[in-house]
């Protein structure tokens, strides 16, 4: 009985922090694109605020994900299960990579242009799309 309230925790937690880290990279091209101080600071106050909520989302994605494998050991047996924690530690790395990036724009060192940040901009979108296939599919 524990587990379907687990998994929909999980889930729940997952949606909200994919919404940030499909956003999180799209304000990074409005700043980026951003000539005035005013428009800058905006950006910078918008990305820490939604970096702060997306890390709080990760954080209990993985936690309750964790609960999940806990209440299923057996699965860490199987190859799709393993493939998609990998595919979700490249989550976690891409997530520090955008705190990086937060960082350099609000010290004034970014390094990319808005071009750029369209591109990675899509990087979580392969990442979930992936991970979906793997949990819901479970090739052998």
């Amino acid at each position: 009985m524990l587990y379907p309230w687990i998994k929909a925790l999980h889930l729940s937690f997952v949606i909200a922090w994919f919404a940030g880290l499909f956003y999180l990279p799209r304000l990074f091209v409005y700043h980026a694109e951003a000539t005035d101080a005013v428009g800058q600071s905006r950006f910078a106050t918008m990305e820490r605020r939604l970096f702060a909520l997306m890390t709080l989302a990760g954080a209990l994605a993985l936690a309750f994900g964790a609960a999940l494998v806990a209440l299923e050991p057996g699965w860490l047996g199987h190859g799709w299960l393993r493939a998609k924690l990998a595919l979700v530690a490249g989550l976690v790395v891409y997530h520090i990579w955008c705190r990086v990036l937060l960082s350099r724009f609000r010290d004034g060192r970014n390094l990319h242009g808005p071009r750029w940040y369209r591109w990675f901009n899509e990087v979580p979108t392969l990442l979930l799309f992936a991970i979906v296939i793997l949990a819901v599919v479970k090739p052998g």
